[in-house]
């Protein structure tokens, strides 16, 4: 029989249930989460360690199957390929908090798949995955020491905080935080707002570890009822002899190494410690150390020498306030910046920090060009795009290049949801934007470079924004029961350091965050002091900024599209179509432009210059326009009557001109004045009942009305012959009235 707990968690029920399905795993849990959400996570570890590797190889997964929302696939392939953007992201968000709290020299491979099963398509089930994948290890056999569960936060129409919220709730209430955390701490912190202050941060990131916490409690709860013992699995330990020997030999060479400024010199010096170089310095009774050297499946030898580092740099940071670069806890590094580098792209930034160094380019198009996403959330089309690269030439290395890694795809999202609160709404500006970010340099915190330089190539593309949007890195290391809090890390302090904490924003607030730790778990009080340390830094950061760009252009490149946005009535987009799209082909055809028309009568017109802009928008009003009397047209005469001339004034719009308006004289045949295909400028005099239009050139000529100055005698006495023409004359005009059968 299944066992199961539940709980009440932001205004729903959650369930976890263990023991019925997928039970070759080594532990799997079904979560539910009120009426629609449903995730399988399952967890599974291999019999033997994985040999010849320093890493603990963990593999995550996020799969979103079309049916959980009830749809099939678009396009020729209706089978699910490769994970969409969200997937890889909430695969992250599973891995990033649950990595720190395997042991140390943990080596088996291990695989967590979530699956959605069935989905309410305005809750995203990421955090639903977390806490499935942390009760999946619980009830497994597999050692892991700490439940963890993960929680949203938003905000309500009041400014209430929230879980869960729905997405239509992140957008009203300017908040979308992800939490993950164990009993004792926060793992992860991950989302963004409407610039908000770091206390209404704080506030969130307290609210949801207090949900976490009830989670994780239950959770306890149903690996008490049903988890499996858990297994003895082998830890990969350093040999005691080599660490000492080691240690002996290089610990005044690694410390001195460490106290090297420029990273190339730095790295440099680190080459040196290496096991050739090691057994150069093995004496005649060292023989064991000699053996263990010349081991060449052995890593204990790298990774004693990390460790010395990773000491060593605790020592000075701790201790002696001393950064390998030689930089306070809370500077940043050297700071420049330039624009429009780029002759033919639309927009261009390029923001170096120190080591690091990114050139961004902006791209705009038509509201056509707009990310269409077909997946089991429904979440709208992107009409703000940003990719980030990060090529091996910017690291001083060689390796294969291939498509975007989840990193790099993380790293663009943070980035995209970082500027996406300052982007001018789409009737202010209507165009896509696509922004590539592509690392020229990194020595830590290129995400962060990419969203300072993406603010200079917004601006220098002539995007609107008001505000500039800057980013910083901020690190932790612990020695003891002391810390330091460390502003713009570089890379070595991110990778020897317990914390990487991303933060932008703009002077008013935060719009995005990313808190990676390696330890199980911080307090609030740290979390505090590098959020005031780091906003610090981002206003120095967007000083700098200002310095380079104060505010965007106001005129685009030249080679940018031109826009024109049309308002039309609803019930004349078909008659901007046309049958078959004959019409709107027709305009595109003609003028070169791109078209695109909303259900709301919104018609955004692209155009490379302003010329076929403007043409094709007067083809879409002479399309829609309403006949207005007392206006003036150039119409073409279509028809000629005994009685008067048919005029053609807007497509599909057609007024009688009697022949008592034809000219200010007296006009006896209609003929004499006008022959079909002439082009006559004519005023609208009266619209009747019916609908049908008068006209007159008698007016734009200078003449009055008729003879007498008046209007012409009522419609009612021309009546429609077949085929809805007019045949009669008007009475009292000389000629006879039709018969009336």
């Amino acid at each position: 029989m299944p066992e199961s707990v539940s709980l009440e968690i932001g205004g729903r029920t959650l369930t976890f249930e263990t023991g019925e399905l997928a039970k070759q795993a080594n532990g799997s849990v079904l979560v539910r989460y009120g009426d629609a959400n449903v995730v399988l996570a399952c967890v599974t570890a291999s019999e033997q360690p994985r040999s010849g590797v320093d890493f603990f190889p963990l593999t995550c997964e996020f799969e979103e199957k079309m049916y959980a929302a009830g749809k099939i696939p678009g396009g020729y392939i209706k089978r699910e390929g490769r994970a969409s953007e969200h997937g890889t992201l909430s695969a992250r968000q599973i891995d990033r908090p649950i990595r720190p709290l395997f042991q140390e020299g943990f080596r088996n491979d291990v695989m967590i798949v979530t699956t959605v099963l069935s989905i309410d398509r305005e809750l995203d089930a990421d955090v639903l995955a977390v806490c499935g994948a942390g009760a999946a290890l619980a009830v497994s056999d597999i050692p892991f020491d700490k439940n963890i569960a993960a929680v949203r936060v938003g905000r309500d129409e009041d400014g209430k905080y929230i879980i869960n919220p729905t997405l239509p709730q992140y957008e009203s209430g300017g908040m979308d935080i992800v939490i993950a955390g164990t009993l004792d701490g926060v793992m992860m912190v991950e989302g963004g707002g409407h610039e908000i202050s770091e206390e209404d941060l704080l506030g969130a990131v307290e609210f949801g570890h207090a949900a976490v916490k009830k989670i994780v409690t239950a959770i306890n709860q149903l690996q008490k009822k049903a988890g499996k013992k858990k297994r003895t699995y082998p830890l990969l330990t350093i040999n005691a002899t080599l660490d000492a020997w080691v240690r002996k030999t290089f610990k005044k060479d690694v410390a001195k190494a460490m106290r090297i400024v420029e990273k190339g010199e730095r790295n440099t010096a680190f080459a040196k410690f290496s096991k050739e170089v090691a057994l150069e310095k093995v004496g005649p009774k060292d023989a064991d150390v000699k053996a263990l050297l010349e081991d060449k499946n052995s890593k204990d030898f790298d990774s004693i020498i990390k460790t010395m580092e990773e000491e060593e740099l605790r020592v000075m940071v701790v201790d002696e306030k001393l950064r390998p670069d030689g930089r306070k806890p809370d500077e940043i590094r050297p700071i420049w910046s330039k624009v429009g580098i780029l002759p033919r792209v639309h927009g261009t930034g390029v923001f170096t920090r120190g080591q690091t160094q990114v050139l961004t380019a902006a791209t705009l198009g038509s509201i056509g060009d707009e990310q269409r996403l077909d997946g089991i959330m429904a979440i709208p089309n992107k009409r703000y795009m940003h990719y980030y690269n990060f090529p091996p030439y910017s690291v001083g290395e060689t390796r294969p290049m291939r498509g975007p890694g989840r990193r790099e795809i993380g790293h663009g999202h943070l980035a995209e949801r970082a500027l996406v609160p300052i982007l001018p709404p789409q009737d202010e500006f209507p165009y896509t934007m696509r922004l590539i970010s592509e690392t020229l340099e990194s020595n830590g915190s290129s995400s962060m470079a990419s969203i300072c330089g993406s603010t200079l190539a917004l601006m220098d593309a002539g995007v609107p924004i008001q505000k500039h949007v800057g980013g910083i890195a901020m690190g932790l290391i612990l020695h003891g029961k002391k810390h330091a809090v460390l502003t713009d890390i570089q890379g070595m302090e991110d990778s020897l350091g317990e914390m990487d904490f991303k933060v932008a924003g703009t002077v008013d607030g935060i719009t995005a965050i990313q808190m990676d730790i390696k330890v199980d778990g911080i307090t609030i009080d740290i979390m505090r002091e590098a959020l005031t340390q780091a906003k610090k830094a981002r206003l120095s950061i967007i000083d700098k900024l200002k310095e380079t760009l104060p505010a965007a252009r106001t005129e685009m490149s030249a080679f940018a599209p031109r826009m024109i946005v049309l308002t039309i009535p609803p019930d004349k987009i078909k008659d901007v179509i046309g049958p078959g799209g004959k019409v709107i082909n027709k305009i595109i055809a003609d003028t070169g432009v791109k078209m695109d028309i909303e259900n709301d009568g919104h018609v955004y017109i692209s155009a490379p210059d302003g010329v076929a802009a403007e043409k094709a928008k007067a083809m879409v009003e002479s399309l829609t326009k309403s006949v207005q009397v007392g206006e003036t047209y150039l119409g073409t005469v279509t028809r000629l009557m005994n009685f008067g001339a048919f005029v053609a004034i807007l497509p599909g719009k057609e007024g009688l001109v009697h022949i008592s308006q034809l000219a200010p004289q007296r006009v006896e045949r209609v003929e004499d004045v006008v022959k079909i295909g002439d082009q006559i400028m004519v005023k609208v005099v009266e619209i009747d009942s019916q609908g049908r239009i008068n006209l007159s050139r008698k007016a734009v000529l200078g003449g009055a009305s008729d003879e007498n100055g008046a209007a012409p005698a009522p419609r009612s006495e021309e009546p429609a012959g077949a085929g809805g023409e007019r045949n009669g004359a008007p009475r009292g005009r000389g000629r006879r009235p039709p018969r009336r059968d």
